[in-house]
């Protein structure tokens, strides 16, 4: 097995963000529900866009490349993997990931979708509701996964989100296929409770198959793919099906199970939550670079954790400070 050239290669949607805050009931003027992720075409994208309040943020964004960034800032080797379009909002998207370092190498859709742009519509409470047109990063295939990149990975982490294409699909099992080849770990988010109900079959046979070694949830997706509301009957069923599950409790802090074990850590306190977007992903961050670098459940939890607490402390889905120096300076460089 040769050796790794990155902690985490992550594969997924990507989208570039553009966020704003807004004032109360523009949401019901739109017809829109808080906190839910709308799929919306390109023309409804661009009403909603000029709609927007002036001093909109625009970023590189997507779950996964969140994650990745995440990576980056920790001080680890990060790699994505997702489909833009030869366009200006690609090249937005590819000059944000090189900047910050994160190893982006896939080609560009040529002829086709533009590229995929999700509008974040901030509540003063700090909920996001998210507007997305899907486009270019839905072109992804088998052909944009290389043997040598999942190879070179110590985890490949996947989005829930990106089980939606055909084609897609075929890619993310493929990579699953390749870092087990490779000997390596492969890992997935389910990303959203709609995603669980469109596929829950899909998700558990994944898991139970073993093609995903590590999953990732938040209370009411685990809650959703078990169908239950007992979130310790699905914890007690997700620690028979995976080899290991992360599951994040938001304000309750976040648990890990794996062979058999159960560790639960402590959300850090947070001021005021700005905005929960990326939350999650940046959980994902600080847990997968724990587990990569050999660290114990409960250190890639407190990871996860923190760098969580970060991100939710102000607007946009990517860290503000250094976490290198963030998780050093609670101890927990490694």
């Amino acid at each position: 097995m040769a050796g790794t050239r990155f902690d985490v290669l992550t594969i997924g949607n990507a989208i570039v963000d553009v966020i704003a805050p807004i004032e109360e009931g523009f949401l019901e003027a739109e017809g829109l529900s808080e906190g839910i992720m709308h799929l919306v075409d390109v023309d409804r994208s661009e009403y909603l866009y000029s709609r927007m309040p002036e001093g909109k943020q625009q970023i590189s964004g997507g779950s996964a490349a969140n994650t990745a960034a995440g990576v980056a800032s920790l001080g680890g080797r990060a790699a994505f993997v997702g489909k833009v379009a030869e366009d200006e909002l690609g090249d937005v998207f590819a000059h944000d990931l090189d900047l910050i370092g994160v190893h982006y190498n896939t080609s560009r859709l040529i002829h086709g979708a533009a590229t995929a742009r999700s509008m974040i519509l901030l509540s003063p409470d700090g909920e996001r509701t998210m507007n997305t047109y899907l486009g270019a990063c839905h072109q992804l295939t088998e052909a944009d996964i290389a043997e040598d990149e999942i190879g070179a990975a110590s985890i490949t982490y996947m989005e829930g989100f990106l089980w939606d294409p055909v084609e897609a699909k075929k890619a993310f099992v493929l990579a699953a296929h390749y870092a087990h080849k490779n000997e390596r770990m492969a890992a997935f988010t389910l990303s959203d409770p709609f995603c669980v109900d469109r596929y829950r079959p899909e998700f558990l046979d994944l898991i139970r198959s073993k093609t995903i070694d590590c999953v990732f949830a938040n209370v009411n997706e685990v809650k959703s793919l078990y169908q239950t509301n007992d979130l310790g009957e699905a914890v007690r069923a997700i620690a028979q099906d995976a080899d290991i599950a992360a599951i994040t409790m938001g304000a309750e802090g976040a648990m890990a199970v794996m062979n058999g074990e159960i560790v639960s850590v402590p959300a850090f306190p947070v001021d005021q939550v700005v905005d929960a977007t990326g939350a999650g992903d940046l959980f994902a961050a600080g847990f997968l670079l724990g587990i990569a670098r050999g660290q114990s459940l409960e250190t890639a939890l407190t990871m996860g954790c923190l760098t969580a607490s970060e991100v939710i402390s102000h607007i946009g889905a990517r860290p503000l400070v250094d976490l290198e120096e963030l998780t050093r300076a609670h101890g927990l460089a490694g």
